[in-house]
């Protein structure tokens, strides 16, 4: 079993993982996102995670930004202060064990092309996690294209998230049916881009699919998330998992 934890804009959510099945083997625990959302403030409720599994071994986690090599790249939904930090080495030194670091979308879109939805599924995938962001999840024939950022697109002359994201959603007060077909623009103007054999609809909105799937108009083939919440705890277990091999 490994740790995996979910930094959110709003939330962050954690649980032990069996990595062997792909689900988790404990209760999920959650903490408000701290508001700023600055590197020490995150670390510290890090360690308040691993002192409530009383946890010892490796960690995965999961960050709403581009990390490369461990370092924190982009910094959309938590604060611009991330912007360079070592991400890895933060919350390895905050928590004494090591810690892989990965985009929180990637991780998502791991567990999902492992256990969920993708799983099996050739070509090109494109996964996009609807939240208080957008996030995207590229893989080629089942092959991570890691840190796309393409909740960042323009589209109808301003940022994609800020259009069609579940915060914009919320924000707005939009009825589900008023706020599906600002989705499906978005998934339109990626296939535009990337042409890709599928679209996986992931975060908390995948639970309502079936009553939005009648305003989607996007010709790629569009499938819920079957992970749900937990794909992003679940995909940063997987990655830190690699440690243990």
């Amino acid at each position: 079993m490994i740790l995996g934890i979910d930094i959110g804009g709003s939330a962050i959510k954690a649980a032990l993982v069996d990595t062997a099945i792909g689900s988790l083997a404990s209760d999920r625990y959650r903490l408000e996102t701290p508001q700023p959302a600055t590197p020490a403030e995150v670390a510290r409720a890090f360690r308040t995670i691993l002192q409530h599994f009383d946890w010892l071994g490796p960690v995965g986690c999961g960050l709403p930004a581009a990390v490369t090599n461990g370092v924190v790249q982009t910094a959309a939904n938590i604060d611009q202060s991330w912007l360079q930090v070592r991400a890895d080495q933060l919350f390895g030194e905050a928590g004494g064990r090591p810690v892989v670091v990965l985009n929180d979308a990637d991780a998502a879109g791991t567990a999902e092309m492992a256990f969920g939805q993708g799983k099996l599924q050739t070509g090109t995938v494109l996964v996009v996690t609807v939240g208080t962001g957008l996030g995207t999840a590229l893989f080629r024939n089942g092959v991570l294209v890691p840190n796309t950022e393409l909740g960042h697109v323009i589209l109808n002359g301003q940022d994609a998230e800020t259009y069609a994201s579940a915060a914009a959603k919320t924000r707005q007060q939009l009825s589900l049916t008023e706020w599906t077909p600002r989705l499906d623009a978005y998934l339109r103007r990626l296939e535009e881009l990337i042409w890709p054999d599928m679209f996986i609809i992931g975060g908390g909105i995948s639970a309502e699919f079936d009553q939005m799937a009648p305003f989607l108009t996007v010709a790629t083939t569009t499938r819920p998330a079957l992970l749900g919440n937990d794909a992003g705890i679940i995909g940063a277990a997987l990655a830190a998992a690699k440690l243990t091999n």
